[in-house]
């Protein structure tokens, strides 16, 4: 089942826009730095394949505040 692994859903919301939507993470594994990896996995992504990226996950909002890079920055969407 999807308890036993860390996931980040997401969808395409247009033709090059993709909202990523939210992160989770099982609780035994919390705490080694795993969502850190999904949302840099990615913005990465949407930075090399020229994407927009819309953030309705809290987590990916709080790692681009952290790690406010310019090509993630002029790649999100309101």
């Amino acid at each position: 089942g999807c308890h036993d692994r860390a996931v980040l859903l997401y969808e395409y919301v247009g033709k090059r826009i993709v909202d990523l939507q939210h992160t989770e993470v099982p609780d035994a594994y919390r705490g080694r730095g795993i969502a850190k990896h999904l949302a840099k996995a990615a913005l990465d992504f949407v930075v090399e394949e020229d994407l927009r990226a819309h953030l309705t996950c809290w987590y990916i909002q709080k790692y681009v505040k952290e790690n406010p890079l310019p090509q993630y920055l002029e790649r999100l969407q309101p």
